[in-house]
């Protein structure tokens, strides 16, 4: 049998950063919180944590994280059952709130996967921790078993995980009318040329689409072209609408955007239109779940169905 003492002092370790940040936290002494660290490696025969300026789980450490959260909102789930149970039996007390968390890519929090979820957090009393990454790297933090699901394009289910398939999200290159003429012939086509002479703008140094659309559309591999880094979705959008160069944007955006901006300087057309870049999604979360896990994971799928693309026929 585990120790919960000794779990809960792993986890609150790695939740903070630090042994000391622990103690005070769990309202014990740095000691305190090393003996259990020790004596729950000493159990298992192996080291759980990699010590340092800042603490991070080995990888048994982080199949120790992984499983002291699902015992957590098993805990959660059934004192909220509990709790149930006594008001309709005259006892009322305040909700209890349960933290929920998942990576998502920037593109999916605001359009989509936000808007899906959010009535089951206000039913349900659910608080949301959302990690941001790129849809490629989404899945290192349920790996790490930092979160309880990701969305991600890694279609292979990992170990202990389960991978849905969401839909799939359509980017479209595009850039004010000025940019788009730097980048075309007098007769109006899109020179590869003067198109990579002229900046991209993308969303950090994980974000690969603008690469993926030249190969794609160009056959150009590794491509050597001016680069601004705008790692915030408003900031990213409003650099292209500036006309600091081109990029990468979800059609849900571009519709979005075409509502409420009527300024034609920063219109954003499409520089090859036609031409897209389409990268299929997919829930990946734990194969056992805690009912609130489950019901995240079902009102994920049905906001998925309403907004991203669907395969025909499935």
């Amino acid at each position: 049998m585990l120790d919960a003492r000794q779990l809960e002092a792993l986890a609150t370790v790695v939740e903070h950063g630090s042994f000391g940040a622990a103690a005070q936290a769990l309202s014990l002494t740095l000691a305190a919180v090393s003996l259990r660290i020790k004596a729950l490696e000493d159990t298992l025969g192996q080291r759980l944590l990699v010590r340092g300026k800042q603490v991070r789980a080995t990888p048994a450490g982080q199949s120790l994280l992984a499983h002291v959260k699902q015992v957590r909102m098993m805990e959660a789930d059934l004192l909220g059952g509990l709790q149930g149970t006594s008001t309709q039996t005259g006892a009322r007390k305040a909700p209890r709130w349960q933290s929920l968390s998942v990576a998502v890519n920037a593109d999916s929090v605001a359009s989509w996967f936000l808007p899906g979820v959010a009535p089951l957090l206000l039913k349900h009393h659910l608080l949301l921790e959302i990690l941001i990454d790129d849809q490629d790297h989404t899945h290192d933090a349920l790996k790490s078993g930092d979160v309880i699901g990701c969305v991600s394009t890694l279609a292979e289910p990992m170990r202990g995980c389960v991978a849905e398939p969401l839909g799939t999200m359509r980017y479209c290159c595009v850039a004010t009318p000025a940019v788009v003429k730097r980048c075309q012939t007098p007769s109006g086509a899109v020179s590869l040329h003067k198109m990579l002479a002229q900046p991209s703008v993308i969303f950090n140094r994980k974000d690969a689409l603008q690469d993926a659309f030249l190969a794609q559309h160009f056959g150009l591999q590794q491509p050597h072209y001016p680069r601004h880094f705008a790692p915030a979705v408003e900031a990213f959008e409003t650099a292209i609408a500036l006309g600091l160069g081109w990029g990468m944007v979800p059609e849900q955006h571009l519709a979005q955007r075409a509502a409420l901006h009527t300024d034609p300087a920063q219109a954003l057309q499409e520089l090859l239109p036609g031409a897209t870049v389409d990268v299929a999604l997919y829930w990946q979360h734990w194969a056992r779940e805690a009912p609130s896990a489950q019901r995240l994971t079902e009102a994920v799928k049905t906001a998925a169905r309403l907004h991203l693309r669907q395969v025909q026929g499935a």
